[in-house]
């Protein structure tokens, strides 16, 4: 992503949500996927993980300084599903580690209300007519080797944006912005 299309991102223009009862649905329903997100990655089903997103669904890890500097370079920048996929495989199929647990400590989202793809960057390929929703989550992930002590693995705000399909709300970009400059060890699992 360039740095113009981060700042496109970044200044999006985002209509409030008038309706208190649709806020509050809409808030339940990231809330619960949230919570089955964290499910997913905690028991390590990583195959789910991708069907979190739609197709043309991205997912990106930058760091807080970064965001903060309107500077594009992230940690991990996914720009599909097949992409989160071939992710999913290299880290069951090909990747050798230490094993250790996640637990994902997740808050309530923030709705912060809608947009539309036109204001943002190329890289979602979607009609343009759709609305998508707008929210901040908090969270925490917790590492623990085995025979060791838990230890704070990563922490920061998920900036999301939803789309509705018949399926229900689904990801179209998740960027987890962690707050430290510094990732212990190396980053296999998703945030």
């Amino acid at each position: 992503m360039s740095q113009a299309q981060h700042q496109k991102e970044s200044l999006l223009k985002i209509t409030p949500i008038s309706d208190f009862s649709k806020k509050l649905n809409l808030q339940q329903e990231i809330n619960d996927i949230n919570a089955r997100y964290a499910q997913a990655l905690d028991q390590q089903e990583l195959e789910a993980w991708p069907d979190f997103f739609i197709e043309q669904g991205r997912y990106q890890i930058q760091a807080r300084e970064n965001e903060d500097r309107k500077l594009p370079l992230s940690l991990m920048d996914l720009e599909s599903q097949g992409m989160m996929k071939d992710r999913v495989y290299g880290v069951t199929q090909t990747i050798f580690h230490a094993p250790y647990y996640m637990r994902h400590i997740i808050g309530q989202a923030l709705v912060l209300g809608s947009t539309t793809p036109d204001a943002l960057t190329q890289s979602i390929d979607m009609p343009t007519d759709q609305e998508l929703w707008v929210s901040h989550t908090h969270y925490a992930v917790f590492r623990t080797k085995p025979g060791s002590v838990s230890e704070v693995f990563n922490v920061g705000q998920y900036k999301d944006l939803w789309l509705s399909t018949d399926e229900g709300l689904k990801l179209a970009w998740r960027r987890c912005v962690y707050d430290s400059e510094l990732i212990l060890n190396s980053l296999i699992y998703p945030i």
